[in-house]
This record gives structure tokens, C-alpha cells and sequence, in this order.
């Protein structure tokens, strides 16, 4: 079983589907070398993705370039469907800092040929999450400090108030394709800084000094 940890209580929680956003930060969007979208851009990771803190991402053989992305990560309390903007907060259970690891050669190529981005972001360990912080205890996620640290030296630093499309959007966006459940954890994107790391590496994400995840990076 895949758990995510609740931070006030420290019970466990069945880890869901996850569903991420790319490019949703615009300065990101820019360094990947393409406009904002007009639409979202979705893909999704299984639930064997996930890493708590203190494990290790393991760089399948398939791939020779893991890059990290530093995200907010929202996850659902209940279930719901055709869920209206102005009530999708109440569909949060808590939040959480994530990394969505991602085999950047692989995820290239998938590009170039028009192929899906399947394998090079939902591999096993690809998605390291922090433990979560319960909702009411967020006065403002979109005013957040996403900070990431590869050994000990900042690589990505951004604020949740820079993200194209807020949560109560994206959450109804998704709610129209998807049933939302309880333990699915959406990925809300990256802000600019994302880079190669190496196996030996130790990867320090925050959120605003409220949650944090620490992983290192290892070698199949």
C-alpha cells in the first residue's frame, strides 16, 4: 500500500490517482522553450510513484538525465465530479511540497516523435512528497514559498502566487475528466530553475517552512 502521512494527526492515507500540470508557471514555461499553453497541459503518475521523505529516486536504466521540479501538491478530502469553482476548496483535505522527477531525455524524445510522456514521468520513485498539511492550516495557498536545495544549494525558489491557473480552476478543470477521490494528489506545476541531478545527489524540498521532503537520487 502507498501512503501519505497527515502531518497533524500522523495517520496514513491511501495515495490516489495523481494528476499534474505542466507549464503552469509561466518563467518555467519559458526556460522548456515554449509559449504558455491556451489550454492545460495534463498527464498523470500511478500511485507507485510516490516516495516519502528519506528514500531514494531511482534513475531507471532506460534514462541518462533525471531532472527535479519543485511543486505544491493539492490533495482531495472527497469524492466529486463537475465540481464548480467556488466549491472546490472545500474539496481539499491538505497540502503538500512535492517533486515531480522526471527523465528528461526520455520525456524529449516522446515529445519530438508526438509520443505520451508516460514513462518519463511516472516511473517508480518519480513522485517524492512531503507530508500533508491539513487545509485549514494554509491561511493562503496561493502565497506559498516553494524552495528546493540540491546538497545544500538552492536551485529552484518561487512563490504558489506566480501559478497560472489557481487551484479552485484547476480542481473544477479536472473534476470535468476526471471523478475526483479521496488521497488523489494534484501536481499544480513548477516554477523556473528546473535542472539535471545525479545519482549521490540529496534533493531538500520546502513549503513556506510548513512541510519539507528530503530524498536522495540513486542508479538502477
Amino acid at each position: 500500500m502507498h501512503n501519505l502521512i497527515l502531518k497533524a494527526t500522523h495517520t496514513t492515507l491511501a495515495v490516489g490517482k495523481m494528476l499534474c500540470l505542466g507549464k503552469n508557471y509561466e518563467k518555467h514555461a519559458r526556460e522548456m522553450g515554449g509559449d504558455v499553453p491556451a489550454d492545460p497541459v495534463i498527464f498523470m503518475k500511478p500511485a507507485t510513484a510516490l516516495l516519502r521523505g528519506g528514500g531514494m529516486v531511482m534513475i531507471p536504466t532506460v534514462s541518462h538525465e533525471l531532472h527535479h521540479e519543485v511543486e505544491l501538491v493539492v490533495v482531495i478530502d472527497r469524492a466529486g465530479k463537475d465540481i464548480p469553482e467556488d466549491e472546490a476548496m472545500s474539496y481539499v483535505l491538505g497540502y503538500a511540497v512535492g517533486l515531480d522527477m522526471t527523465l528528461r531525455d526520455l520525456q524529449s524524445s516522446a515529445k519530438k516523435r508526438g509520443e505520451p510522456w508516460a514513462v518519463a514521468k511516472g516511473f517508480d520513485t518519480s513522485a517524492p512528497i512531503s507530508e500533508v498539511l491539513p487545509r485549514d492550516h494554509v491561511a493562503d495557498p496561493h502565497a506559498l514559498t516553494l524552495n528546493l536545495k540540491v546538497n545544500g544549494e538552492t536551485r529552484q525558489h518561487g512563490s504558489t502566487g506566480d501559478m497560472i491557473l489557481k487551484i479552485p480552476a484547476i480542481i473544477s478543470y479536472l473534476s470535468r475528466i476526471f471523478t475526483l477521490e479521496r488521497g488523489d494528489c494534484i501536481f499544480t506545476g513548477t516554477p523556473e530553475g528546473v535542472g539535471q541531478v545525479v545519482a549521490g545527489d540529496r534533493l531538500a524540498a520546502e513549503l513556506e517552512g510548513l512541510v519539507a521532503v528530503e530524498v536522495t537520487v540513486g542508479q538502477r
